[in-house]
Formats: structure tokens, C-alpha cells, sequence
């Protein structure tokens, strides 16, 4: 019972500060500023940790790699919603000095492999920091309230794919890396974001301001379908290196990257989604 208590209110905490932090962008961005380079910061720990080896990174090395995750962010925001050109010219400056900074700090770690380490650090915030740094883009070509159903639809899926997978799932969907998932799981999860789109339309129109329903059923689709992929990439992430979570930052739920592992392959999705096929939303 306590462990149910704590999935509940940790989870429901999560869910505070991303819905508040998007809620408020219209008017400050301080919160939206602060909310999401601290997911990519305990994300990319997270895979440090996952990650290590014989040959475990410098602490100095896993702080570029934090603050650089953090500074893509900022670096996409300041780019699409800077107030000024020259904020906006600006918006690479970060970029370049995290790649100046580990590439030259590698020359002082003689023992470590250089190919392996910089991998690493490159694949963590091409992994973490990349996706959620796109939320900005999403956001630029259509409105913050938009983000905030992409995260709707990310939890519709999450929770139709879990309670139906428990009641009725059989038959296993990719057994080899994540033997608890199901079929069943994942059209309840469909099936919860279509039902999601259609109420979206009907009830949430107003607030939301897309004109077809249309719009707001390819996008329930694509989100389903990405988040079933994203979902299953960090479970094999976690497989190969023999961990049953990501972390434990959040009671009962595991580590940031068990929840936001479906989010990493959404935003990509969702904005190649947006610019091709409904490039005229806003």
C-alpha cells in the first residue's frame, strides 16, 4: 500500500511541475527555463550511472556532460524564442563550448579509451538532451499548449498500455527485450490516445485552438506508435547493461529515463509530423 502511495504522489508531482512549467510559458519562461534542463541533467546522470565501467568517467567529465545536456536546451530556446537577434544569433554559443571543453578534456584522461569515453558522452545527449530540446521547435511552429498535449497523449498511452497489459496481456511483444510487454498492452495504449484525440477535439477545442480532428488523430497515432519504440529502446538500454530501472529518483516508478523513455522518440516524431504533414496548424 505504501508503495502504491508513493508511485501516486511522485508521479503526480512529475506531472505538476511539467503541466505548471508549460501552463506558465505564456507568461515567463523561468519555470519551463528550469523544469526541463533539470529532466536532461538527471537523465544524462542517470546513464552515466547506468554506464560505467572499468574505465568510469571523471566527475569533472560527467558535470560538462550534465551542464551541456542542459545548455543544448537553452541553446534550442534562446534560438526559437529569443526576443532579440542577437539572443537569437547566440543560440549555438553553448553547443560550442561544451564540444570545445570534452573533446580537449579528453586529452588529459591518458588510461581511458578516448573513442569509448566521447561516445559515451556524445550518445547521452544525443539520447536525452536532443529530444527534449526539440520540445522547443514543437513549440515554435505551433503553440506551448500543443507540448502539453504531446505529454497528455505520451500519459494516456502510458496508462491505457499499462492497466490493459496487466488485465489482458498474453501475447509478448518483443520477449527478448522487454518480456512483460504485450500486444494487448500496446492497442489499449492506441486505443486510449484515439479515445484521447476525439475528447481533445470535442471538449478541449477552445483551449487548444486546432482546427480538425483530423490533425488530432495522426497525431494520437504517431505519439502511440513512437512512444511503443521509445519504450523499448531504453529497455534495451537497461538490458545491456543489467539494470532493472534507470534509477530511483522517483518512488515507484524508477529512475527520469523510465519516465520520459517514451518522450525521446515522441518529440523527433511529433515535429517531422508537424512540418510535413500539418505544417499550417498555427
Amino acid at each position: 500500500m505504501m508503495n502504491l502511495i508513493k508511485r501516486i504522489l511522485s508521479g503526480v508531482i512529475y506531472i505538476a511541475l511539467i503541466v505548471t512549467a508549460i501552463l506558465l510559458l505564456d507568461n515567463s519562461p523561468v519555470m519551463y527555463l528550469l523544469v526541463f534542463p533539470l529532466i536532461i541533467i538527471l537523465g544524462i546522470a542517470e546513464m552515466i550511472t547506468m554506464a560505467k565501467d572499468d574505465a568510469t568517467q571523471s566527475w569533472l567529465v560527467n558535470i560538462i556532460d550534465m551542464l551541456g545536456g542542459a545548455g543544448i536546451f537553452v541553446a534550442f530556446y534562446m534560438h526559437y524564442e529569443g526576443t532579440t537577434t542577437e539572443t537569437r544569433a547566440l543560440w549555438l554559443l553553448p553547443i560550442v563550448v561544451y564540444l570545445l571543453l570534452r573533446t580537449i578534456l579528453q586529452l588529459y584522461r591518458p588510461r581511458q579509451n578516448a573513442v569509448h569515453s566521447l561516445e559515451r558522452s556524445f550518445f547521452s545527449l544525443g539520447y536525452v538532451a536532443l529530444p527534449v530540446a526539440l520540445l522547443n521547435c514543437i513549440m515554435s511552429i505551433t503553440a506551448p499548449r500543443l507540448l502539453l498535449g504531446v505529454f497528455m497523449f505520451i500519459w494516456l498511452y502510458d496508462t491505457g498500455a499499462y492497466c490493459v497489459g496487466m488485465l489482458l496481456g498474453r501475447h509478448r511483444l518483443f520477449e527478448r527485450i522487454s518480456p512483460k510487454k504485450s500486444w494487448e498492452g500496446v492497442i489499449g495504449g492506441v486505443v486510449a490516445c484515439i479515445a484521447g484525440a476525439y475528447a481533445t477535439h470535442y471538449w478541449f477545442d477552445e483551449f487548444f485552438q486546432v482546427p480538425e480532428l483530423t490533425i488530432w488523430l495522426g497525431l494520437s497515432v504517431v505519439i502511440a506508435v513512437f512512444a511503443t519504440f521509445g519504450d523499448l529502446v531504453e529497455s534495451l538500454i537497461k538490458r545491456t547493461v543489467g539494470v532493472k530501472d534507470s534509477g530511483n529518483i522517483l518512488p515507484g516508478h524508477g529512475g527520469i529515463l523510465d519516465r520520459i523513455d517514451s518522450l525521446l522518440l515522441v518529440v523527433p516524431a511529433v515535429l517531422i509530423y508537424l512540418l510535413l504533414i500539418v505544417p499550417n496548424i498555427h
